[in-house]
C-alpha cells in the first residue's frame, strides 16, 4: 500500500482509501417496462387521445389541412405519444446513439405522421408561394369599373349614417346605465355591427355578461336584450327578448359561440362571426367559412356562410350564392381590403411589384361602410403605390356577394380630408371620423361628422373629393349639405339651380307664423320661425331668402325645408302663401 502523503497515488493511512481518491462508479438503475407491449400501446394511445380531446376543446383548431393550426396540433400529439412511450418502456439503451435507437423503435410511427406533416405543409406552402402564383392572387377579386355619376346615386338623409362606432359605443353604454335591472348584471358587447334594417342604416350589438359571477347567476335564462342604434337619428332600442341569447362569442363551455361551430363543423375553418338581425328582429350570428384556394394556404376566400340562431342555436350552411338577403356581412371588410392589395399589386405579375411597379395600386389606410338598396358597400381609397397624399380612385364592395367597382376620381385621399375638415373648425379642436363616400350633385364628396373631446357629434362636414379645399360644415346634415351646394355653384361645379336637394330630401309645409325670431351668425341674419300648427323652428339666412325679412307672426307662409330630425331644422325658401280664390 501506498502510504507516501506526497504520492498522487496516496491511498490514506490505516489501509482506507482517501476521501479525495475516486470512488468506483455505482451501478446503473435499471428501469423497468411497464406491463406488455400491448397494454404500454394502449396507455400511450389513450394519454395521447386525453390530451387531443382537452387541447381540441380549450384551442379548437379545424382538422383540416389548410388550417395552420391543425398541424401544430397534430405535432403535440405526436410529441405526446413518444413521450409516453419513452416513460413506459423504461428509458432502455445506453449513451445518446443508445436512447436515439430505443426512441425511434418506440415512436416509429408518430416520427413518420410528424415527418410526413411537415413535407405536406412545405410542398402545400411553396405551392401556394406568391413569387410562382402572382396571377392567381390578382384573380382573388374581379373588379369592374364603374361610372360614379350615373351608378352611386344620392342618397336622402334617412340613409346617411352619421355615427362611427366610437360614437356607437357611447351611446350604447349610456343606455344600457338607464336600465336598473340590466346595468347592474350585463355589459354592452364590442361587436356594433353595420347593417341595413328595414331600409335604414343601424348598428346592432348583443349584451354580454359583467363577470364569471354574474354569468353563472343569468346563464339559465341568457342574454335578456340586445340594441339597435340608428345612425342617422343616433335612437338607441334596447329588443328586449322573450328568450335571451344563449350563443355568444362571451359564452363560456359548450354555448360559446366558437365552440359550438366547431364541434358542429370540425373541417370548417371560419372567419370572424358578425352579429346580425333579420327583418323579423330574430338575433343570429353569420359565420363565414374561409377556403384557401391558392396551395395550402395561400389565396384565402370565403365558400359560404353558417348562420346560428343566436337564442336557439339552430344552425344552417349556405353556400355564398345562396345566403339570404337579409344578411349584410358574408365577406369582412379586411378579407376585401387585402383581395384587392393583390389585385393591385400583381396587375402586370410579381415581378412588376417590386421593379418598375406599372399601374400598381393599393388601398389606403382606413375604410367605412355605407347602405346601398338593401346591401352594405365596404367603401376605400385606390392610391398608387408610390404615393401617399392622394387617390386615384375607389371601390365599393357588396359585403354579401363581393361584387366590386372601382371608380377613377382622382383626388384627396381620406385623411388629407379629414385634415380639411378639421381646419374648417380649428378654433373648436374637433376630430374628424373617418369620412364616408357620397354622391352630391353628381360630385363625389367625403362626408364626416367632427366630435369634440368628449366624442360627441357636434357638427358634420363635406369635402369635394377632386378639390379638397372646397369644405362646408354645418350644425346640421340639412345646413351642411346647404353651404356645399353653394360652394360647389360658386366653384362653377354645379349650376346654381341645383343648390337645393332632391325633392326627395325635402318637405314642405303651409302654416300661420307663431313665432319668429332672428340671430346674426358669422355675419349672417338667421331667420328662425315657427307655424302655429308645429312644434319645430325652421332656419333660414336672410342671404338664401331676402323675403324673410319683411316677414311678421301672422303671416300664412310655405316652407320647404330638409326632412330631418331634431327641433330645428334647414329651411329652403320661405314665401307668404297665396290665398285661395
Amino acid at each position: 500500500m501506498n502510504t507516501n502523503w506526497n504520492d498522487p497515488n496516496f491511498q490514506g493511512f490505516g489501509g482506507r482509501q482517501s476521501p479525495f481518491g475516486k470512488r468506483p462508479p455505482r451501478p446503473k438503475k435499471e428501469h423497468k417496462a411497464i406491463g406488455t407491449p400491448l397494454s404500454r400501446t394502449l396507455i400511450n394511445l389513450a394519454v395521447t387521445l386525453i390530451f387531443a380531446a382537452v387541447y381540441f376543446y380549450v384551442v379548437l383548431p379545424p382538422i383540416n389541412l389548410q388550417a395552420e393550426e391543425f398541424y401544430l396540433f397534430m405535432l403535440l400529439c405526436c410529441a405526446v405519444y413518444c413521450g409516453c412511450a419513452v416513460l413506459t418502456s423504461g428509458f432502455q439503451g445506453s449513451g445518446a446513439k443508445g436512447y436515439f435507437g430505443f426512441v425511434k423503435k418506440q415512436c416509429r410511427i408518430p416520427v413518420i405522421i410528424a415527418v410526413a406533416l411537415v413535407a405536406v405543409a412545405i410542398v402545400g406552402g411553396i405551392v401556394g408561394w406568391q413569387v410562382i402564383r402572382a396571377g392567381a392572387y390578382r384573380d382573388l377579386l374581379t373588379v369592374e369599373t364603374g361610372d360614379f355619376a350615373t351608378e352611386v346615386e344620392e342618397i336622402s338623409y334617412d340613409q346617411i349614417p352619421m355615427l362611427d362606432k366610437d360614437s356607437a359605443e357611447k351611446l350604447g353604454n349610456r343606455k344600457l346605465g338607464e336600465l336598473s335591472d340590466m346595468v347592474s348584471q350585463f355589459e354592452v358587447a364590442e361587436e356594433y355591427t353595420q347593417i341595413n334594417y328595414k331600409g335604414r342604416p343601424v348598428r346592432v350589438t348583443p349584451l354580454r355578461y359583467g363577470d364569471w359571477i354574474k354569468w353563472f347567476n343569468n346563464r339559465s335564462e341568457g342574454l335578456p336584450a340586445y340594441l339597435i342604434i340608428d345612425m342617422v337619428t343616433q335612437n338607441v332600442e334596447v329588443v328586449r327578448l322573450e328568450q335571451g341569447i344563449r350563443y355568444t362569442t362571451a359564452e363560456h363551455f359548450g354555448r360559446n359561440l366558437y365552440r359550438y361551430l366547431q364541434f358542429h363543423y370540425p373541417t370548417y375553418i371560419f372567419d370572424k362571426p358578425a352579429f346580425e338581425i333579420d327583418e323579423g328582429g330574430n338575433p343570429y350570428w353569420v359565420c363565414p367559412r374561409i377556403r384557401k384556394t391558392i396551395g395550402l394556404f395561400g389565396g384565402t376566400d370565403i365558400d359560404g356562410a353558417v348562420l346560428v340562431n343566436a337564442v336557439t342555436g339552430e344552425h344552417q350552411y349556405y353556400d355564398a350564392k345562396d345566403v339570404p338577403d337579409w344578411v349584410d356581412h358574408v365577406y369582412t371588410a379586411d378579407l376585401i381590403v387585402q383581395q384587392y392589395d393583390y389585385h393591385g399589386t400583381y396587375i402586370h405579375g410579381f415581378i412588376n411589384s417590386l421593379f418598375g411597379q406599372r399601374d400598381v395600386t393599393v388601398t389606403t389606410d382606413g375604410y367605412n361602410y355605407i347602405a346601398i338598396g338593401d346591401d352594405v358597400y365596404m367603401y376605400t381609397g385606390i392610391t398608387s403605390v408610390v404615393s401617399d397624399q392622394s387617390n386615384i380612385g375607389f371601390i365599393l364592395s357588396n359585403q354579401r356577394t363581393k361584387e366590386t367597382r372601382f371608380y377613377s376620381v382622382a383626388g384627396a385621399e381620406e385623411y388629407s380630408a379629414m385634415d380639411s375638415a378639421r381646419g374648417q373648425v380649428q378654433q373648436m379642436n374637433y376630430t374628424a371620423t373617418f369620412p364616408l363616400l357620397l354622391n352630391i350633385a353628381d360630385q363625389p364628396s367625403y362626408f364626416m361628422a367632427l366630435k369634440d373631446a368628449a366624442g360627441l357629434v357636434k357638427m358634420y362636414a363635406m369635402v369635394n373629393v377632386s378639390q379638397y379645399q372646397i369644405v362646408a360644415t354645418g350644425g346640421s346634415v340639412a345646413e351642411c349639405e346647404s353651404n356645399y351646394r353653394q360652394m360647389l355653384a360658386r366653384y362653377n361645379l354645379i349650376d346654381p339651380a341645383d343648390t337645393e336637394p332632391s325633392a326627395s330630401d325635402q318637405g314642405e309645409v303651409t302654416g300661420v307664423i307663431a313665432d319668429l325670431r332672428s340671430a346674426v351668425m358669422d355675419g349672417n341674419t338667421w331667420y328662425y320661425l315657427q307655424l302655429s300648427d308645429g312644434t319645430v323652428y325652421y332656419t333660414i339666412s336672410a342671404a338664401e331668402a331676402p323675403e324673410a325679412v319683411i316677414l311678421n307672426v301672422g303671416d300664412t307662409v310655405t316652407v320647404k325645408y330638409a326632412e330631418g330630425e331634431g327641433s330645428i331644422l334647414q329651411a329652403y325658401s320661405v314665401a307668404k302663401a297665396v290665398p285661395a280664390a
